[in-house]
């Protein structure tokens, strides 16, 4: 049965529900876990492809086969309401939840970045993106912004103070995590060449923690590679909550600067395959149990 009206009490839409102003939390550039994490992935796998609102019962349900409780779902959905990611309806005692505008265009622009996500940056024209970043050590809300969102973006960081990337097409990017952490006015930021000096390798490895990341991708390979649950909800969502962080930890460098057997490319050929042999069963689902209101 879907939710009844009186354990329900739908959020009303925020003020800022659409447009610009939206209030779209960060949680899910930074990969989220929790409750509010899974949320998104459901929001994003069956919400925004089926384009038609859904039951709380729904995301109880799919929720509930991955271990989240009903009150935390309805919480996560009250949450998620009032920062602007979903409109609640009414039918009769029955709440019915769709994405905001904004927060669907959101969606949009994190799916092209996790399905065209390959693990490795196809072309290199051998320039470096340089950020020398000056924030104080007493402002440690601003250090830990700069430090996560930078990271988030793919940058490395070689040493205090200098944050370098291969990505030189991400200038804008850079300026703008400056001005949010308030450091824009003391830092700079160049293109550049290597010319000499230590090898390549060596800065690499002083930037980015690869062996961390190849881990991921190992343990990714050894999940995926056989069927994790008979539930297609389950072994669906979980395929592309497990993605969804991917992006977040590896810097996608150019196929030189890396590993001579890079696992993350055969993490990349493996979700693309699971993807699409688990897609059509668990949207199937979704649509089984999003009619079941009433």
């Amino acid at each position: 049965m879907a939710d009844q009206s009186h354990a329900d009490s739908s959020p009303r839409p925020s003020r800022n529900s659409s447009g610009k102003g939206s209030v779209l939390s960060r949680r899910y550039a930074a990969g989220a876990g929790g409750v509010r994490g899974l949320l998104i992935t459901v929001l994003g796998d069956y919400l925004r492809p089926a384009r038609q609102p859904a039951p709380t019962s729904a995301f109880i349900d799919v929720l509930g086969r991955l271990g989240v409780a009903e009150a935390a779902c309805r919480q996560a959905l009250i949450r998620a309401a009032a920062d602007g990611w979903l409109v609640s309806t009414r039918e009769g005692r029955y709440s019915w939840w769709q994405l905001s505008p904004a927060f669907e265009q959101f969606l949009v622009l994190g799916a092209s970045r996790i399905f065209g996500f390959t693990a490795t940056q196809p072309e290199w024209d051998r320039r470096w993106l340089m950020v020398l970043a000056r924030v104080p050590e007493s402002n440690r809300g601003a250090r830990h912004l700069l430090h996560k969102r930078l990271g988030w973006s793919g940058f490395g960081r070689p040493a205090p103070g200098v944050w370098v990337s291969t990505h030189t097409d991400r200038i804008k990017e850079a300026e703008l995590i400056l001005q949010e952490a308030g450091a824009h006015e003391q830092s700079q930021i160049f293109l550049a060449e290597y010319l000499g000096g230590a090898g390549l390798p060596t800065l690499i490895r002083q930037a980015w923690d690869l062996d961390s990341i190849e881990r991921e991708y190992e343990s990714f390979i050894a999940d995926f590679s056989r069927q994790p649950s008979a539930d297609p909800l389950v072994r669906f969502t979980r395929l592309v909550h497990r993605w969804r962080r991917m992006p977040l930890i590896d810097p996608v460098l150019p196929k030189e600067l890396l590993p001579a057997r890079w696992s993350g490319a055969r993490a990349a050929r493996l979700f693309h395959r699971q993807h699409g042999r688990w897609e059509s069963a668990a949207a199937r689902e979704w649509a089984r149990i999003s009619r079941q209101a009433g």
